[in-house]
C-alpha cells in the first residue's frame, strides 16, 4: 500500500476497484455509480461506506465515484476521485500501487450471503490481474503460468459456491431471491468473460480448458456441469474466431480432445451433451488448424462441408459423437496433426492408471480404438513404450495390463523398428514384464518379417562397444556401451518358438545365422569383461535350428560338447568350423540361400575386420563340402582378394586353402592373377602371413605348368629380393631357399638365369655371415644352384669343412668378371646399402665385398663413381667395432688407389675397358679374413698378372647405370 493512505480510504479505493471494473480504454478507466449521501472528503465518506455495508438501510443521495489507471505496468497508480451534484469540488485520493490493493469483506447486499460479495469482488480483482498481464510485455510463458495460477484459485472459489437453487433458497423475498440470482449468474459469467477475453487474444490459452477440466475431476462437488457449459462456451466462440487467422497455435488440443472425449461418456446427460458439443467445436478448430486456407474455401462454397460440418451446423455431428467411441475415435483420429494426436494417446495412457475404474475402461477402449486405425499418426512411440513398460512394472490389474500389451502389438504394426529398438534399451537380463512386451510384439504375425529385419538390424552391433559420444548414450545401457545385442539374443530365444514366426525364421535363416555366429563371437569376449553374463547368442543360435527343423545338427553339436565349449576364446573358431561341418554333414536343406547369402557377404565386406574370419571359416567349410577343387571362379576370386585382407587371421585362412588347390591349381582360371595377389602378400606386415604365402607359393609352383611358371619367373624372383632382408630370420632363410628352388626350376631357361641371379647374389653372399645357421644354410644351398647353373667354380668352397667367407667371395668376384662383368656395377650398388646395416657381421660383409666388386671392376668406374664410394666408406673407418674399422681401411686404400689411376678422359676409358676385356686377371685375397690355419688345404688357386685392377667405395644404389 502507497504511504499516506488511510485505512478508511484503502477501504474505498479496494470497493471501488472491485465494484466497478467495466470499461478497458486506454488509458484503463474504472467507473462506479453508486446510492451515496453527498460527504466532503473520503475519510467521512468511507465511514458512512462501512456503515451502510453492515445495515440494510437505503443511503439517500447520488454520489460518483471514478478510478483509472493510466498504465498498468510502466505506472500501475490508482487515482481516485468522488463526484457529486451536492458540490463541484473534486477530490482525489493519495495514489497506491495495483499489487497493494486489498479486498474488502463484508461488503455485501444481505447479511446472509457474505461468500456471493466475497465471490464477486474477488473475481474482478483475479480478473484485473489477469487482463493486466495479458496486455502486458512479460514473457509469454511467464505470463501464462501467472494467469493459470490466477484462474486456478478463482476456478476454486467459483465453483465452490453452492448450486442456484440453493442461492436462492438464502433469499427472503422473491426480490433478493432475484438479486441472489443475478449476482450468482454474474459471477460466472464474469469468469467466463475472462476466459473469452484471453482465448481471443491468443488460441494458445485454450490450454486453461483442459486444467479445469483436471481441477474438476480431482473435486467432485464442484459445478461439474456449469464447468462443461462455460467449456463448451469457450470452444464455440474460439471455433468461429478461428476463420480470421491465417495460423492457429493451439497445441493442447490433443489432450483436451482426450479429457472431452472421456466425459461423452459420463454418467450425467448434461455433462455428456456439453462434452460432445465441446468435441465438435474441438474438431473444427483443428480442422482449420491443419489446413485454413482449405476451411476458408469450404465456407465459401457452400456445396463442399469437408471432414466436419461448420460450426453453426453441429447438430448432425454432435449426435454422431454422442456416446459412440468408434466416432469419436474415427474423427479424432482424422483430423487431428500427429503431434496432436500423439497427445491425444498419450492423454488417454495415462487414464489407464485412473482410480475410477470406469474412466479407466472408457480410456482403454478408446485408446485400442484410435490405434487400431491411425497408429501410423502416432509419434514418440518410443517414450509411449517406456511408459507403458513402467505402468507394466507398477502390478497393474489384469485388464490393464491386457490393455497396455494391446498397445504395444498395435503399434507394432505401423513402427515395428521404433519399438523394437526401445525393447532392446532395458537392462538385461529381461525382467518378465519385458518378455510380456516382447511376446504382445511378436503376436502380429505378418509383422514378423519386420522384426527380424529391426532385430538384425541391432545385431549388426558389438556388445560392450564404447559409443562415440557420450551424447549418444542410451537410459539404460551400461556406462557408454551397447548392450542392445544381448538384448536383441535374448528375445530371438522368445520370438523364434513363436508359430506365426516360422515363416519369417525360414525367410531370414542364413541372416539369423550368420548374426547370431558373430555374437558368439563377441560374446566370448564380453564375457571377459562383463562376469555373470548368460550366452543368449548361443541359446538362440540353437533355438534357431530347432525351429528351423535341424534337431540332429544340435544334437550332434551337443554330442561333439561344441555348446559348451564356446565360452572358450580360443575355441570360438574351432566351434565355427564345427557348425559349418556339422550342417554340411547332415545336408541342411537351407544351404542354397545361405551359400548366397554368404557370397553376398564376402562381396559387398563385413561391418568389421574381425567378422571376416567367421564368415570365411564358414564360407570354406561349405564350399569344401558341395564344391570339388578346383572352386568356381566367382568363388576363386574372393580368396583372391581374402589373401591380402587387412585382417591376418583372414589372409592365412584364404592362402591355407590356396594350397589346398595346389594339385588342380592348373585347371584354375585366372592362376596368374592368383599368384601375383600372393606375391603381393610378400609385402604384409604380419610375419606370419608372408611365411604363409612364401609356402602357399612354393607349393603352387611345384604343381604349376611351366608355361605359366617361365612368364611369371621374373616377377616371382623380384618379390623374393626384399625378403631375403627381411628382419625375420625364418622369412630370410625360408625366401632364399626358395629363391635357390626357382633357379633350380628355371634350369631349362639359361636367358631367364642370367638377368635372374644377379638381382639376389649380394644378399646370397653377405647372409653367408648371418649368425642364425638356417640362413647361412639356406645361402650356400642356393649359391651352390646358381654356381652349379652358371658353371662357377664355387660349389666345393660352400662345404662346411672348407667354407671361408673371403674365399668364397673371392672365387664368386672373379667367376663374375668373366661371366657377368656388366652386372658388377649393380652389384657394388646393392652392396653399398648394407654398410650402414645395424648388423655387424652384415657391415663386416658388405666392406669385404664392396673392396672384391670395386678392385674388379675399377674398369668400369668413372672418377666420379670413386669418389661417392669414398664418401660412403668414411664413417665406417669410424665404427664402433675394431674388425670391421680393420676392413674399412683396406677397402678405403683400394679405393684410393683405383682414384689415382682412373681419368676422365672418355677416350682413355675405353681403351682400359678394352684392354681388361683382352687381358683378364684374377685377384689375390686382400683382407686375410678369418683365413684358413693350413693355407695349402685352401682349394684356392691364386695367380697374379700385371695390371691388378681396383675399384671404388661406398655409393648410392642410383650412381651405377648399366653398362
Amino acid at each position: 500500500m502507497g504511504e499516506g493512505v488511510s485505512e478508511q480510504e484503502q477501504k474505498l479505493a479496494s470497493y471501488v476497484w472491485n465494484s466497478g471494473l467495466r470499461d478497458y480504454g486506454n488509458p484503463r478507466k474504472l467507473s462506479y455509480n453508486a446510492k451515496f449521501r453527498p460527504h466532503c472528503n473520503l475519510e467521512s465518506l468511507a465511514k458512512e461506506l462501512e456503515l451502510d455495508s453492515q445495515s440494510n438501510k437505503n443511503p439517500l443521495g447520488m454520489c460518483e465515484l471514478r478510478g483509472y489507471v493510466t498504465d498498468p505496468i510502466r505506472d500501475p497508480t490508482l487515482h481516485l476521485a468522488i463526484r457529486s451534484p451536492s458540490f463541484r469540488s473534486v477530490t482525489v485520493s493519495p495514489s497506491f500501487r495495483v499489487h497493494d490493493l486489498t479486498v474488502l469483506k463484508g461488503t455485501g447486499q444481505v447479511n446472509s450471503t457474505p461468500s456471493l460479495w466475497d465471490a464477486y469482488s474477488r473475481l474482478l480483482s483475479d480478473q484485473a490481474m489477469v487482463l493486466s498481464l495479458n496486455s502486458s510485455f512479460v514473457d509469454p510463458l511467464l505470463q501464462f503460468e501467472s494467469q493459470l495460477n490466477i484462474i486456478e484459485s478463482s476456478f476454486k472459489m467459483v465453483f465452490a459456491i453452492p448450486s442456484l437453487e440453493k442461492v436462492r433458497e438464502m433469499g427472503t423475498s422473491e426480490d433478493d431471491k432475484e438479486d441472489l440470482e443475478n449476482l450468482y449468474q454474474s459471477i460466472l459469467n464474469m469468469f467466463e468473460e475472462t476466459l473469452l477475453l484471453l482465448v481471443s487474444k491468443d488460441f494458445y490459452k485454450l490450454q486453461i480448458l483442459k486444467d479445469m477440466i483436471m481441477w474438476m475431476n480431482e473435486d467432485t462437488s464442484y459445478l461439474q456441469e456449469r464447468v462443461m457449459m462455460i467449456i463448451s462456451s469457450v470452444l464455440s466462440f474460439a471455433s468461429k474466431k478461428v476463420k480470421r487467422y491465417a495460423s492457429i497455435d493451439a497445441p493442447c488440443l490433443g489432450v483436451l480432445a482426450a479429457e472431452l472425449s472421456l466425459l461423452c461418456f459420463h454418467n450425467d446427460p448434461l455433462i455428456t451433451h456439453q462434452a460432445s458439443l465441446g468435441m465438435c467445436y474441438l474438431l473444427w478448430i483443428a480442422k482449420c488448424q491443419n489446413d485454413i486456407e482449405e476451411i476458408k474455401s469450404t465456407v465459401c462454397n457452400s456445396g463442399n462441408h469437408g471432414l466436419l460440418p461448420v460450426p453453426s451446423d453441429t447438430e448432425f455431428l454432435l449426435m454422431d459423437l454422442q456416446q459412440d467411441k468408434t466416432k469419436i475415435t474415427q474423427y479424432v483420429g482424422q483430423t487431428l496433426m500427429p503431434s496432436l494426436l500423439t497427445d491425444f494417446v498419450w492423454s488417454l495412457l495415462m487414464r489407464l492408471s485412473s482410480p475410477n475404474c470406469v474412466t479407466a475402461f472408457e480410456a482403454s477402449t478408446m485408446l485400442k480404438m484410435t490405434l487400431e486405425y491411425h497408429a501410423h499418426k502416432v509419434t514418440m512411440v518410443s517414450k509411449i513404450v517406456d511408459a507403458i513398460y513402467k505402468q507394466l512394472c507398477e502390478h497393474s490389474s489384469p485388464v490393464m495390463r491386457h490393455t497396455l500389451l494391446r498397445v504395444i502389438t498395435l503399434l507394432i504394426r505401423t513402427s515395428p523398428k521404433k519399438v523394437i529398438f526401445q525393447l532392446m534399451d532395458y537392462p538385461i537380463p529381461a525382467d518378465n514384464t519385458l518378455i510380456l512386451m516382447w511376446q504382445a510384439a511378436g503376436s502380429e504375425s505378418r509383422m514378423a518379417p519386420h522384426v527380424l529385419k529391426t532385430i538384425l538390424l541391432i545385431l549388426k552391433g558389438k556388445p560392450g562397444e564404447m559409443q562415440d559420444s557420450l551424447m549418444e548414450r542410451r537410459r539404460f545401457s551400461l556406462d557408454t556401451t551397447n548392450m542392445m545385442p544381448v538384448a536383441a539374443s535374448q528375445a530371438l530365444c522368445t520370438l523364434l518358438p513363436i508359430s506365426s514366426y516360422k515363416r519369417a525364421v525360414a525367410q531370414f535363416f542364413p541372416q539369423l545365422l550368420m548374426a547370431l555366429m558373430l555374437q558368439l563371437f563377441y560374446s566370448s569376449d564380453l564375457r571377459l569383461m562383463i562376469k555373470d553374463r548368460l550366452f543368449y547368442a548361443r541359446d538362440a543360435l540353437r533355438v534357431l535350428l530347432n525351429c528351423s527343423g535341424l534337431q540332429k545338427v544340435d544334437m550332434a553339436l551337443k554330442k561333439k560338447k561344441c555348446w559348451n565349449q564356446f565360452s572358450q576364446v580360443l575355441f570360438h573358431h574351432h566351434g565355427v568350423y564345427l557348425i559349418a561341418k556339422t550342417l554340411s554333414d547332415y545336408n541342411f536343406p537351407q544351404f542354397p540361400e545361405t551359400l548366397h547369402y554368404l557370397y553376398k557377404l564376402s562381396v559387398e565386406g563385413p561391418r568389421r575386420s574381425e567378422d571376416s574370419v567367421i564368415i570365411v571359416i564358414f564360407f570354406t567349410e561349405l564350399l569344401n563340402n558341395f564344391f570339388k577343387d578346383p572352386f568356381p571362379e566367382e568363388f576363386l576370386v574372393l580368396f583372391r582378394n581374402w589373401v591380402n585382407d587387412p585382417n591376418p587371421a583372414v589372409s592365412k585362412l584364404s592362402l591355407k586353402k590356396i594350397a589346398s588347390m595346389a594339385p588342380v591349381i592348373n585347371k584354375a582360371q585366372n592362376v596368374r592373377s592368383l599368384l601375383i595377389a600372393i606375391l603381393d602378400a610378400f609385402l604384409s606386415k604380419d610375419k606370419t602371413v608372408i611365411i604363409w604365402a612364401l609356402l602357399t607359393l612354393r607349393k603352387l609352383l611345384g604343381k604349376l605348368n611351366k608355361v605359366t611358371y617361365s612368364s611369371l619367373s621374373t616377377r616371382i624372383a623380384s618379390s623374393y629380393y626384399p625378403l631375403m632382408d627381411h628382419s625375420n630370420g625364418g622369412i630370410r632363410s625360408m625366401a632364399i631357399y626358395h629363391f635357390g628352388e626357382l633357379l633350380k626350376d628355371m634350369s631349362q631357361y639359361p636367358w631367364i638365369l642370367n638377368d635372374m641371379v644377379p638381382g639376389g647374389l649380394v644378399p646370397l653372399i653377405l647372409f653367408l655371415e648371418d649368425t642364425e645357421i638356417r640362413v647361412a644354410k639356406a645361402c650356400k644351398y642356393t649359391l651352390k644352384i646358381c654356381a652349379s647353373e652358371l658353371n662357377w667354380s664355387t660349389v666345393y668352397l660352400l662345404k662346411d669343412k672348407h667354407c671361408n667367407f673371403e674365399l668364397v667371395v673371392l672365387n664368386i668376384c672373379n667367376n663374375l668378371l668373366i661371366s657377368h662383368e656388366s652386372y658388377i656395377t649393380n652389384l657394388i650398388s646393392d652392396t653399398l646399402g648394407f654398410l650402414r646395416s645395424s648388423r655387424i657381421y652384415l657391415r663386416r660383409a658388405s666392406v669385404i665385398l664392396i673392396g672384391y666388386l670395386t678392385k674388379l671392376g675399377s674398369h668400369l668406374l668413372l672418377k666420379e663413381d670413386i669418389e661417392v664410394m669414398l664418401d660412403a666408406i668414411d664413417p665406417v673407418l669410424r665404427d664402433e667395432d675394431p674388425v670391421i674399422r680393420e676392413l674399412a681401411e683396406i677397402t678405403y686404400r683400394v679405393f684410393k688407389e683405383i682414384s689415382h689411376k682412373l681419368t676422365s678422359s672418355n677416350f682413355k676409358q675405353i681403351f682400359r675397358r678394352v684392354f681388361n676385356l683382352i687381358y683378364i686377371k684374377k685377384v689375390k685375397p686382400l683382407y686375410n679374413y678369418n683365413w684358413p690355419d693350413n693355407l695349402a688345404d685352401s682349394p684356392l688357386k691364386i695367380k697374379e698378372t700385371k695390371n691388378d685392377k681396383e675399384l671404388l667405395p661406398d655409393v648410392n644404389y642410383d650412381l651405377f647405370g648399366k653398362e
